[in-house]
């Protein structure tokens, strides 16, 4: 097709949506480059979103935009051979076994502890905050980790199991607010080192290790933002693990982002650029790999949340800049923003849902009293 074509495609899609190319709304798209068209009539949401890591294009409000694209469905509009193979190595490839369990750590989280510092807040806490009765961050996180602490009746003298301890900041606080010893695990080296560091004096080990490996009895386990990454051939293994850490009257949680539709299919871009070998559970996939193993106590929902926090986090992102733009570029720059707008999209847009899910070995007698 000719350029002329392809923009004219363009037009028509984007006003499915009601965004104009070249408009002066804040959620229109400023074409700097013509380009841009073929490159994402070829590789849909890879080819868009590195068009926008290389200036081709932009617009004021991005999360505005991907909001609108998402609600419109356009993204369907876009499958590409790009989609189809990171569907299908997700669906039959273990991508998250053996050594490939460290790769997320290499590739996303160990980038830079003073980028994280920057964009996190007072504590490194890299998941969704919880704001129902929080104005701002860093009290959004502290309620979340709080909550976390409530639902598992966290009491003096307990040790808890930490899968994915990130910073160490969950630990930290279940250890001083809580009274309890834990042991945390991650396959990032620059996390488990600055944990370590930050939970010094307390009595919480930091482990390098992958969760398949550890074989030990805890009164607790939990789990925030870490089972996006197991992957869904792995989904029966990471709760036989649970189950076989977890003592038979303990209460485990999980903490994670998932789809209320049919399995995930990997978005190209986010798998090469930000969260390799990743992808979003589905509520059908986690309930048929709890089974014969939990009781579900509670399924708790607090999506909306997430946009609040990745807002947040665009925000400390932009006015930490001058000081991170020695060491990261202005491309980088580009990515992240873009990577922050489309998760903000995905769930003001509802696409995407955040999970806390209570478990119990056989059920807490008497009943779960559900705290929110």
């Amino acid at each position: 097709m000719s350029q002329d074509s392809l923009k004219q495609r363009a037009t028509a899609l984007l006003a499915q949506a009601g965004i104009h190319i070249d408009g002066d709304a804040p959620c229109d798209l400023r074409v700097h480059d013509d380009r841009l068209y073929a490159r994402v009539f070829a590789h849909g949401s890879l080819g868009l979103g590195e068009a926008y890591m290389d200036g081709w294009w932009d617009a004021d409000d991005l999360p505005g935009l991907f909001t609108r694209l998402l609600g419109a469905g356009l993204d369907r509009e876009l499958k590409t051979l790009d989609t189809l193979i990171a569907h299908l190595k997700a669906r039959f490839i273990n991508l998250q076994r053996g050594e490939h369990a460290y790769e997320i750590g290499r590739a996303h989280y160990d980038l830079g502890n003073d980028l994280f510092q920057a964009m996190l807040g007072q504590r490194l806490v890299y998941s969704c905050g919880y704001w129902a009765r929080a104005g701002n961050l860093d009290d959004a996180q502290e309620a979340k980790l709080d909550l976390v602490c409530r639902k598992l009746r966290l009491k003096p003298g307990q040790r808890v199991l930490d899968i994915g301890c990130g910073w160490g900041e969950a630990l930290k606080f279940a250890a001083e607010r809580y009274g309890v010893e834990g042991v945390g695990i991650t396959v990032s080296n620059e996390q488990a080192q600055f944990a370590r560091e930050l939970c010094a004096g307390l009595p919480i080990e930091i482990r390098l290790q992958d969760y398949h490996e550890i074989d030990e009895r805890f009164d607790a386990v939990f789990s925030i933002g870490m089972f996006e990454h197991v992957g869904a051939l792995n989904y029966r293994a990471y709760f036989e693990t649970v189950r076989r850490c977890l003592k038979e009257d303990g209460l485990s949680l999980l903490h994670c982002i998932g789809s209320n539709s049919e399995p995930a299919r990997p978005d190209p871009w986010i798998e090469k650029y930000i969260f390799p070998k990743s992808v979003i559970p589905a509520a059908s996939q986690v309930a048929a790999a709890l089974e014969g193993l939990f009781v579900v106590e509670d399924w708790h929902n607090f999506g909306t949340d997430y946009d609040l926090t990745l807002t947040a986090w665009r925000e400390n992102f932009d006015a930490a800049w001058p000081a991170l733009a020695h060491r990261y570029d202005d491309r980088f720059r580009r990515m992240w923003h873009y990577y922050l707008a489309v998760s903000a999209a995905v769930f003001r847009s509802r696409r995407d849902q955040l999970w806390q899910l209570t478990l119990s070995p056989h059920g807490v007698p008497g009943g779960y009293r559900v705290p929110r």
